[in-house]
């Protein structure tokens, strides 16, 4: 495990913390006649180098299948990602980049992987209430507030595209987690920090109805994460 760690350093040091932001832009323009995709490449190699410590003697197998593969997948990326499937690509990239460092670590140490230890009692039951709280609790507030459903939208609304469904999603997630950590100090904190987003929105706006729409939505929102936060707690304890 710990050679899988410090090739995984490598990785996150030469993908993220060396690569600027102008070397992604010109390798997406030139592809594979970018000089900056083999800098890219060349950083790479340095740097799996030196937490191999060097040691091509023993290492020459996953040293060449890293840095190879590394090179033919983001050539591939370049060729195949647009401009509409570039986050999708991203994560194609990145899960296959670690799928190899996993494959080369495997060459010199044994990884022993039980689906007993994967998919236990506990995660089932973790994985059942983030479905609750991502899926379920989304359709459940829908249903309710729909009935008034106010006619808010403006001809020149900026607002992003589904944006309130993943803010919805992500405070839900926050209070669940901020509930079965026993930080409910925190949750106060984000109610407020929404409040002091949306006040600007409801002011301006000067629509009763919309200010009502929002604050039932947010308080369903919230409510639901504490219940399910409290009710996981207590099948938690249950076993």
């Amino acid at each position: 495990m710990f050679l899988f760690l410090k090739i995984l350093l490598a990785h996150i040091l030469g993908d993220f913390v060396f690569q600027p932001e102008r070397w992604v832009k010109d390798k997406e323009k030139n592809k594979v006649k970018s000089i900056k995709l083999y800098f890219h490449i060349g950083i790479h190699t340095i740097l799996l180098l030196g937490v191999l410590q060097f040691n091509l003697q023993e290492y020459w197998l996953g040293f060449l299948l890293i840095i190879i593969s590394h090179c033919i997948i983001d050539v591939l990326k370049l060729y195949l990602q647009n401009n509409k499937t570039k986050r999708t690509w991203f994560f194609i990239d990145q899960i296959t980049h670690i799928s190899i460092l996993l494959l080369a670590s495997s060459f010199y140490v044994d990884f022993k992987f039980s689906m007993e230890n994967i998919i236990t009692e506990e995660h089932l039951l973790l994985l059942i209430f983030i479905l609750l709280i991502v899926s379920v609790s989304s359709v459940i507030i829908k249903i309710i507030i729909t009935q008034w459903n106010p006619e808010s939208k403006k001809e020149n609304d900026d607002s992003l595209a589904k944006a309130g469904r993943y803010i919805g999603i992500l405070e839900r997630l926050f209070v669940f987690i901020f509930v079965i950590t026993n930080h409910w100090e925190a949750i106060g904190f984000l109610l407020a920090a929404k409040s002091v987003f949306r006040f600007g929105d409801l002011t301006s706006s000067k629509d009763r109805k919309l200010t009502e729409y929002i604050l039932i939505g947010t308080l369903l929102s919230f409510g639901f994460a504490i219940l399910l936060g409290v009710l996981y707690l207590y099948f938690l304890n249950l076993r």
